[in-house]
């Protein structure tokens, strides 16, 4: 807090006038609504604005805040960090499930596709439930045709005139692969695939972070693939998740790397499950943790468990499904 702050707060009165003692810290300008800097209140200079930073102390205007970062730089990084980590560490939220079934999906596999006609995620069991009833290639969600390759780009296109986060990532796959006619273009896909993160679709985070760690259309950067591959994570992709445990385990953070390990392997991970089991062997995590982590992993796979399913799974390994539509 600058000197013009703590004056004014100094010399506070009450309705006697008598001295009121206000000289303690940030928290009581922000408790007071006042601008950190020149301590003006809401008032005198209208509505203030938190540092988006650190959420701590609220400024009149974008001066104020220029003013006043010297000396406020040091507890906003600190508290900022202390955020992120509470953020990045917290549950992450529950996975998606099919638009039909309820049942949860398994992010990054196989057994879930994208439907252009909707703009829904179906499980495989769905669609093969609905192919074995009608015996026709139906969407189970619509009752559409199977679009034709040419319909598909349309479809995707209309889907994301209406916010569609995962219409932004398959149209970012196509780019990025250069299918159904499209220009194989990595700046395009990463675009998309950027835009489908901001509206949610953690796949498109978990991308953007796998093109800066492998140099795909840019150059390598581990600091932005583990920038990226946090957010994939923080909106609940368990593979972004294993990998940030890996990168920390390789900067020699152990106890970072095994509570990322110890987070995907409850979402499903077979491979940080892996890791985790290794940690409890030799005694970087506890028997609580490994058995409540082992406890959650089960839980998961069951809840995605189902007959149709199962059925569908032999049905793709024999070429039943095309890609993702």
């Amino acid at each position: 807090m600058n000197t013009s702050c703590e004056q004014k707060l100094e010399h506070c009165c009450d309705d006697n006038n008598n001295p009121i003692d206000n000289s303690t810290n940030v928290d009581a300008v922000d408790s007071l609504s006042m601008c950190a800097n020149c301590g003006k209140g809401e008032e005198e200079s209208g509505k203030l604005k938190s540092c988006n930073a650190c959420k701590e102390v609220q400024y009149c205007n974008r001066d104020c805040q220029l003013a006043h970062w010297p000396m406020h730089k040091k507890a906003c990084k600190k508290r900022a960090a202390e955020l992120h980590e509470e953020k990045l560490f917290k549950q992450p939220p529950p996975p998606e499930e099919c638009a039909l079934c309820f049942l949860i999906l398994e992010d990054g596999s196989n057994t879930e596709t994208f439907k252009s006609c909707c703009g829904k995620l179906i499980c495989n069991g769905c669609i093969y439930a609905m192919k074995i009833s009608e015996g026709k290639d139906l969407c189970p969600f619509c009752r559409k045709p199977r679009p034709k390759a040419r319909e598909v780009i349309e479809q995707v296109k209309k889907l994301m005139d209406n916010g569609n986060a995962y219409a932004f990532n398959v149209l970012a796959n196509f780019y990025e692969d250069g299918y159904l006619g499209l220009p194989q273009n990595y700046q395009k896909a990463l675009e998309l695939y950027l835009r489908g993160g901001e509206l949610g679709c953690a796949g498109s985070y978990y991308n953007i972070a796998k093109f800066y760690r492998l140099g795909i259309g840019v150059r390598m950067d581990v600091k932005k693939a583990q920038h990226y591959a946090e957010l994939a994570a923080m909106n609940g992709d368990k593979q972004a998740r294993h990998n940030l445990g890996c990168m920390e385990l390789s900067a020699g953070n152990i106890q970072r790397g095994y509570k990322h390990f110890i987070i995907a392997a409850r979402a499903g991970s077979d491979k940080s499950l892996d890791n985790v089991k290794h940690g409890f062997k030799v005694g970087i995590v506890t028997k609580e943790e490994y058995e409540s982590t082992l406890h959650a992993y089960h839980g998961h796979l069951n809840e995605m468990k189902s007959e149709m399913r199962d059925k569908a799974a032999s049905y793709y390994v024999a070429g039943g499904f095309g890609k993702n539509w």
